[in-house]
């Protein structure tokens, strides 16, 4: 079942729990992909908000008013991963609770969805090399506290070795030409035996004297050569172009076979 809450004009909205674990669709004239906002009342970039009326628990007293909850629609235009999610990719790693780096936080678009995804429980390490960029996400960090802003150059993890634990997935969207090198050595450092990975590849970052097919066969190929396990490959259009995220795990433990040559 879902909750009713309204959009624009007080059109009815109905909000759904999306297969992916704190993703939320808003079913109204227009579907929109939404996170629970973790600080009702601000919006980060603009986006919309959406208040939605939830019943009263069962075994609350009769005249119990019900409760607000709020939603902030995620644009897939303005964000890899909602791209990525809305493009129908199985398994995106980041579930309530998850510990996150995340290289190439920009302002905190993106991260900003990521903090009502994980909630009270989970922390974001947002990576940013850029001051300006920085400067917003350290002023979004300050309302939500499972945000740790990292102004740092993502090629020295060395640098924020002492501010980032261990983590259960990395995301990374550095488009830079080595983005695969400052991948691994930052999954090196903190990404868990078997955790998660989400890397965003923009062709014309890395190469653009060739096909972007082909320059994501060899991303792909230098991610498998730095122990990543790549399972599963999307390309982000409408929303972007010559874009691809690719999705998959760290160092997974083989399971053994016998050979029979």
């Amino acid at each position: 079942g879902g909750a009713r809450g309204g959009l624009k004009g007080g059109s009815k909205v109905l909000i759904e729990a999306h297969r992916h674990g704190g993703v939320y669709i808003a079913r109204g004239k227009e579907d929109a992909l939404c996170t629970k906002n973790l600080t009702p009342g601000i919006s980060v970039y603009g986006e919309k908000r959406i208040s939605v009326e939830v019943p009263p628990p069962p075994g609350a007293d009769a005249g119990a008013p019900p409760t607000k909850v709020e939603y902030r629609v995620w644009n897939p235009f303005r964000s890899k991963l909602a791209a990525a999610i809305l493009g129908g990719v199985d398994h995106i790693h980041i579930k309530p609770g998850s510990r996150v780096l995340y290289l190439g936080a920009a302002s905190g678009t993106t991260v900003s969805h990521v903090s009502d995804l994980i909630g009270p429980d989970g922390v974001v390490y947002a990576v940013e090399f850029s001051h300006r960029s920085g400067r917003d996400l350290v002023e979004m960090a300050k309302r939500r506290t499972n945000v740790v802003p990292i102004i740092e150059d993502a090629r020295h993890p060395l640098r924020y070795r002492m501010l980032v634990g261990a983590v259960d997935v990395i995301f990374a969207d550095v488009a830079q030409p080595d983005q695969a090198r400052i991948f691994a050595l930052n999954a090196h450092h903190f990404l868990k035996t078997g955790g998660g990975f989400i890397i965003s590849i923009k062709a014309n970052c890395v190469d653009s004297t060739v096909e972007p097919a082909i320059v994501f066969a060899k991303e792909v190929k230098k991610l498998q050569e730095e122990k990543f396990k790549p399972q599963e490959q999307i390309t982000l259009e409408p929303y972007e172009r010559d874009h691809a995220v690719v999705v998959g795990q760290y160092r997974v433990q083989k399971k053994r076979k016998r050979d029979d040559e």
